[in-house]
């Protein structure tokens, strides 16, 4: 699976931690930075990962800032981008499973590392159910 991941300043350690544990899982990761802690705008790093998401490049995608907030705000502006902040596993997990997020965004000044783990293990395991979910997913994309 190719999963894109992309960070601002807060969420910058999280994120480098959290490329090493998915590739040693077997992911495909393409890292749209940012390459240090220094101060960056979150925007400038979510439109990219949610674009590769968009168009398929990628399949699914994780955004890490300080709240999550900016980085799922930013992506969620994205046409076919369903975004969702999760600060637990079953969150991410429903998430994927009722609202078919393709992208999870991490608060990584209230997780831990060890949490943030499985925060993207829940996403990433977790499949989109269908069913009556189907048609209010369906009803999210604004016109």
């Amino acid at each position: 699976m190719n999963i894109a991941i992309g960070s601002d300043h807060a969420g910058f350690k999280l994120k480098n931690d959290l490329l090493v544990y998915l590739l040693e899982k077997g992911y495909e990761i393409q890292d749209f930075g940012p390459d240090s802690a220094d101060s960056v705008d979150y925007p400038d790093f979510a439109h990219p990962v949610s674009q590769s998401v968009a168009s398929g490049e990628n399949e699914l995608g994780i955004l890490i800032c300080g709240s999550g907030n900016g980085v799922c705000m930013t992506a969620n502006k994205h046409k076919g981008i369903r975004a969702a902040l999760a600060w637990e596993e079953e969150v991410a997990a429903l998430a994927r499973q009722h609202n078919n997020a393709n992208i999870v965004c991490i608060p990584a000044r209230f997780v831990s590392k060890a949490k943030g783990f499985k925060i993207a293990d829940a996403f990433l395991e977790a499949t989109f159910e269908g069913g009556r979910h189907e048609r209010r997913v369906e009803k999210m994309e604004a016109e």
